[in-house]
């Protein structure tokens, strides 16, 4: 008897038995408890599926692992994607993404009725005005630890990161094109196409590009195909989504104030699951629990297909040199993306000397105590922003 990819199962002797219910239970629960980004969140599903239950293989979750990063979307999701496909194929994938996805969903959709129907008031604002310049501290700490570990000392992808990073400052939006264009100048620049039909693998988001959005006066419609571009064309962790997500919510259609956009990527630091579940809120804040649906839909769903479809011929392709330097060029352009939208939000919010404290503060205690939990910092900020504008 075979499994998914083919090998056969004397493999897995070592790895016990399990059902696909006891799979869905433990993503439902990591979803539900799952806090400190995507990082902390791989590291829990290695100890705990590899190390303790021994549901999973090294090599699978090294494979995953590998192929979550190579594709765009959020980290963390694709990985509980990829082990639900391991021995349940396209149902384990997909009931394993539900159950990572569907509990912070479910709360950001609480805390966006909360938000609208009690956002006028006094506590609620003093909460957001503490956390809001967290939040700026907590993105700026992000950006300098994916700068330093993506792109090391490589001058390439320094220029890169540069190159994108002041548009994104001076423009306020992120520009897909460039992100695309960086990926392309890597590949060409590290691994010269010599079989350049085959490139196409490296390139598949480019294809989605294409492909005009439906002429439709619908706001769904127009969520929809927005939030289809974030799934699809974001690389790195969770943070690489924000500068996007500013470019088309903030600037582009208007959909949402800065402050209400800050709000939204707070809510997706104080619970837990992936940090793109802030789409739901998003969604909810522009077209209420339709609009909440549709934008996660459409930005998980990417990532989903860009899981599934390639898991089998992973291993065939995945190291390509190709491959590997156009997604180094991505990821240096989205780093650079946020280290501008960094600067934007700085400028917006940081408009006072309490706030400009704040995130300071916040940013060396992160850089000093590296296990200090975001939701912790949050709470703590709401609380701040609370005695500041009540004493």
């Amino acid at each position: 008897m075979k499994n998914t990819f083919g090998r056969q199962k004397s493999e897995y002797d070592m790895i016990s038995s399990y059902s696909l219910k006891d799979l869905i239970i433990y993503f439902l629960k990591i979803g539900t408890w799952g806090f400190g980004g995507p990082v902390a969140l791989v590291g829990y599903m290695h100890r705990d599926l590899v190390d303790h239950k021994k549901w999973i293989s090294e090599d699978d979750y090294k494979e995953g692992l590998a192929l979550a990063q190579l594709a765009p979307g959020p980290l963390a999701a694709q990985l509980a994607i990829y082990i639900g496909y391991v021995h349940y194929r396209i149902l384990g994938a997909t009931l394993a993404g539900l159950a990572f996805v569907l509990p912070s969903f479910i709360m950001v959709l609480l805390i966006g009725y909360a938000y609208v129907s009690y956002g006028g008031l006094p506590w609620m604002q003093a909460i957001f005005y503490g956390v809001g310049a967290a939040v700026v501290g907590i993105i700026a700490v992000g950006s300098y630890r994916l700068t330093r570990k993506s792109i090391g000392n490589d001058k390439l992808l320094w220029i890169i990161f540069i190159a994108l990073a002041a548009p994104t400052f001076i423009m306020e939006e992120e520009n897909l094109w460039l992100i695309l264009l960086a990926g392309v100048v890597v590949w060409f620049a590290k691994a010269p196409p010599k079989w350049l039909a085959s490139g196409a693998n490296g390139i598949l988001p480019a294809i989605l590009v294409q492909v005009q959005p439906v002429v439709t006066e619908s706001k769904l419609w127009e969520i929809a195909w927005f939030f289809v571009k974030a799934g699809a064309f974001v690389f790195g962790s969770g943070l690489a989504i924000v500068p996007f997500l500013y470019g088309g919510v903030v600037k582009e259609y208007q959909w949402l104030n800065e402050q209400q956009f800050l709000d939204a990527v707070a809510v997706a630091m104080i619970t837990p699951g992936p940090v793109v579940i802030t789409v739901g809120f998003i969604g909810y804040l522009v077209a209420g629990v339709p609009g909440a649906c549709v934008a996660a839909l459409a930005t998980f769903l990417p990532c989903y297909l860009f899981t599934v479809i390639p898991a089998p011929y992973f291993k065939k392709y995945g190291k390509h040199p190709a491959i590997k330097a156009f997604v180094d060029g991505v990821t240096a352009a989205a780093i650079g993306a946020i280290a501008g939208a960094v600067l934007v939000l700085a400028k917006r919010t940081l408009s006072d000397i309490p706030t400009i404290l704040i995130a300071v503060a916040v940013t060396a205690i992160l850089l000093k105590y590296k296990k200090v939990q975001e939701p912790i910092i949050i709470f703590i900020a709401a609380f701040i922003g609370i005695f500041l504008k009540t004493m």
